[in-house]
């Protein structure tokens, strides 16, 4: 069912038909109505590290391959998509969202920050601001460690800004892929140092370790 669209050229010249089958009409966000139920929906909430993170999807085909042609091979066109099934699951009422931060290095090799550019489409729907008060350095990649490998690259990774006078109690952190929430875990007690009291968190997908 699902044929995904394999250049933007290709997807120029069909900009009336689904982004993945290519050959339904599309019916919402980009995507044809098949496609869009068919999406390895999970909408449900998992616990990692003691948080209870909201998911929209398992990290399964399509899903899978939309988020990675996204995030590396610079694919912005789906960020409308990826927007639209966040919004499937429960947001709750808080007063800033905290798009997962990625650092210098990951930034210059991908261009953009993926979480960022989809906390932006979501805080002008929900007309809330982003907050980014927490930076990340020497970011490696997890794969291959257990639980505690993890926890400890991670731990080092997180780094407060230079304090502002903005503060919010209530924030959404927002990921795009969670697998064991070591990242989560930190960042979230980053902004608890921040004063943050009620910390909630959501994601694209869930993937197992």
């Amino acid at each position: 069912m699902f044929n995904l669209i394999k250049s933007a050229t290709s997807q120029l010249s069909t900009l009336d038909t689904c982004q993945l089958c290519g050959v339904d009409a599309q019916a919402m966000h980009s995507i044809c109505q098949d496609c869009w139920n068919n999406l390895p929906w999970y909408k449900q909430n998992i616990q990692r590290q003691e948080i209870d993170i909201s998911v929209a999807c398992y990290y399964a085909y399509p899903i899978d391959r939309i988020i990675q042609k996204f995030k590396y091979e610079q694919q912005l066109h789906y960020q409308t998509l990826l927007a639209a099934v966040l919004k499937e699951v429960r947001i709750p009422k808080v007063q800033a969202i905290v798009p997962m931060p990625i650092s210098n290095e990951r930034l210059v090799e991908r261009g953009f920050n993926q979480a960022l550019v989809l906390a932006q489409i979501l805080t002008k729907d929900l007309n809330i601001p982003v907050w980014q008060p927490i930076s990340r350095s020497n970011q490696y990649s997890q794969k291959g460690l257990n639980r505690l490998e993890r926890l400890e690259n991670i731990d080092t990774q997180f780094e407060i800004n230079e304090l502002s006078k903005i503060k919010y109690r209530r924030v959404l952190i927002l990921d795009d892929v969670v697998t064991t929430g070591s990242s989560i875990h930190a960042l979230k007690l980053k902004l608890e140092e921040l004063g943050c009291q009620k910390i909630y968190a959501t994601c694209l997908a869930y993937a197992d370790n």
